[in-house]
């Protein structure tokens, strides 16, 4: 067989999917890793589809994961993950996937890059290297190997798991800190738009909330409804990338929309309401806090992305914020949220310890499987 072929795992973690290498596999010249990965993933295709690639043509499946052993004090191991455009020959390593790296542990077992016992719990400590933060996994053993099999049932999954419980320490800030301009809630003067409220949150990845009235939306839209609706799109990226800029992380719009399209993301939020889920469940706004929704890179999410998940946990706890306005409680450091495949729960612990807002740490649990191992191919 013609062509070059590299070791590799193809894992969902929570609602996403990615590829992922150990980085002994992989070049060591950035220009030629990032040229390679993004053949491996099928970017870009013109099409949409990735069909000459792991990527599924959707931004949840078009992701990679590149893992090491860890030389940092108190860690296992360190990864890298990077979001792959589909059209355009990028990969956005600015962000953190949350959902993937509920298979970072797993994965790290199963390559001897960390022991675990025979049964029982392996709690593996992860440096994360895009946003340089440390998240604990607690990841389930059984007979020497991550556990898998379970009745953890996750909406978005159509299979139930092994619960795998996350803790983000100290989620808030990195790149910037926890509330970058230093306000709960910011007015956003939007080309398009006009003027709306946010609240722009680092925490997880940068992340920015508005109210979905102020987008003309309900909160309860899914994601066919919105990812055909071009002009929604656009006004939505024109938000996205004004918070970019609000937040630091760009030095214009038109640069944030075309440098970094996997952070801030932007989500919508609107108190409880009924409605039915992608998968035909009714979910009853007694069962809610709030509704939210979620897009990344340029398209809504078909559940919540698990960094998101993080960032709306504190943004709910956060007295005078946008997501607490309207969540049953107020501000609360335990949020049970209504998004487009169904509920989840997130937490957040935050303090205000010298009259600055800070997170000790937020929580979350998904369930992790490897769906192959081998060997990607690549043409000559």
């Amino acid at each position: 067989m013609s062509g070059r072929r590299i070791p590799a795992e193809f894992w969902r973690g929570g609602t996403s999917k990615g590829v992922f290498f150990l980085e002994s596999d992989l070049p060591s010249d950035t220009s030629e890793r990032e040229a390679l990965l993004l053949r491996v993933v099928g970017s870009p295709d013109p099409y949409g589809r990735q069909m000459d690639g792991m990527g599924g043509g959707i931004s949840s499946t078009s992701k990679v994961v590149i893992v090491r052993p860890s030389r940092r004090a108190g860690c296992d191991v360190e990864y890298r993950f990077g979001a792959v455009a589909i059209d355009r020959p990028v990969i956005d390593w600015s962000g953190n996937c949350g959902n993937l790296t509920t298979a970072v542990g797993p994965f790290a077992i199963r390559h001897g890059l960390v022991r675990g016992p025979d049964d029982g719990t392996r709690v593996v400590t992860l440096w994360q290297d895009n946003v340089g933060k440390r998240i604990v996994a607690h990841v389930p053993m059984a007979d020497g190997e991550p556990l898998e099999s379970g009745d953890f049932m996750m909406d978005g999954v159509a299979f139930p798991g092994a619960e795998i419980l996350l803790e983000f320490l100290d989620p808030g800030g990195g790149e910037s800190a926890l509330l970058p301009t230093g306000n709960v809630t910011d007015r956003l003067a939007v080309p398009g738009v006009g003027d709306i409220d946010a609240t722009l949150v680092n925490a997880g990845n940068p992340t920015a909330f508005v109210a979905a009235g102020d987008l003309g939306l309900t909160g309860t839209e899914l994601p066919p409804q919105v990812n055909a609706d071009a002009s929604l799109l656009e006004r939505c990226e024109a938000v996205r990338a004004q918070a970019a800029v609000r937040m630091g992380l760009a030095p214009d719009a038109a640069a944030a929309t075309r440098d970094r399209p996997a952070t801030p993301k932007l989500s919508f939020v609107a108190p409880a309401t009924a409605y039915v889920a992608s998968s035909g469940r009714q979910v009853r706004d007694a069962d809610i806090d709030f509704v939210a929704r979620i897009l990344s890179m340029g398209a809504l999410h078909h559940a919540y992305t698990g960094t998101g998940a993080v960032a709306i946990a504190v943004a709910a706890a956060l007295p005078g914020s946008v997501v607490s306005a309207v969540c049953r409680s107020g501000p609360s450091s335990r949020a049970r949220i209504g998004h487009a495949s169904g509920t989840m729960t997130v937490g957040a612990e935050i303090s205000r310890p010298d009259g600055t807002w800070q997170v000790v740490r937020a929580l979350m649990s998904r369930s992790a499987r490897c769906l192959m191992s081998g060997s990607v191919h690549l043409p000559d």
